[in-house]
């Protein structure tokens, strides 16, 4: 039996179109790598410029939690971290977190699925660098937050607004090369 003409070109045509588009996006990707500015990490976020959702989370070990309403005006560009005692990511970025605070950024912390001794445990052995610590135990704000996963940071301006978001351990490229320019640009 033979195959129709309109068979014939769908089956050319439809891996062709494939083969275009992939080629495309591959192209963009090293065009993008070549002007230094392609970053695997940066992963797209709907909060980018809106407000944080709604949320109120209790604090670690009784401390002060945070909810949404805590983050409509800070005085400064601030840092949102989500970490978890059992992300080694996080554990890699402590040093770089520490060292943000002492240069007087302020971040405050969301602990992701996590225990409250663990948790603490976590930050005697690597530092706690966060001005607040809130928990989110059911996992429930990080998916309203669109969370991939520990470490995550959010860059909040001074009108509450969401501004940038790395998915990963912030190192000194990172910090040196987008948060800094960021936090210029916000303040």
């Amino acid at each position: 039996m033979a195959m129709s003409a309109t068979r014939r070109r769908l089956l050319f045509g439809i891996p062709l179109a494939l083969a275009v588009v992939g080629g495309e996006g591959f192209y963009t990707i090293l065009r993008r790598m070549q002007r230094n500015d392609y970053d695997p990490h940066a992963l797209p976020s709907p909060l980018i410029g809106k407000r944080p959702p709604a949320f109120s989370l209790p604090g670690l070990n009784g401390g002060p939690g945070f909810s949404n309403l805590d983050l409509l005006a800070p005085p400064r560009p601030m840092l949102v971290n989500w970490f978890a005692s059992w992300c080694i990511p996080c554990v890699q970025e402590a040093q770089m977190l520490d060292w943000l605070t002492k240069n007087g950024l302020t971040i405050w912390g969301i602990n992701y699925e996590d225990k409250a001794d663990t948790a603490a445990h976590y930050l005697a052995q690597n530092g706690n660098p966060y001005t607040r610590i809130a928990t989110d135990i059911s996992g429930l704000t990080a998916i309203n937050w669109g969370v991939y996963g520990v470490p995550e940071t959010y860059l909040i301006d001074k009108t509450g607004i969401v501004r940038w978001r790395y998915a990963g351990p912030l190192t000194p490229d990172i910090v040196n090369g987008t948060l800094n320019k960021l936090l210029r640009r916000y303040s």
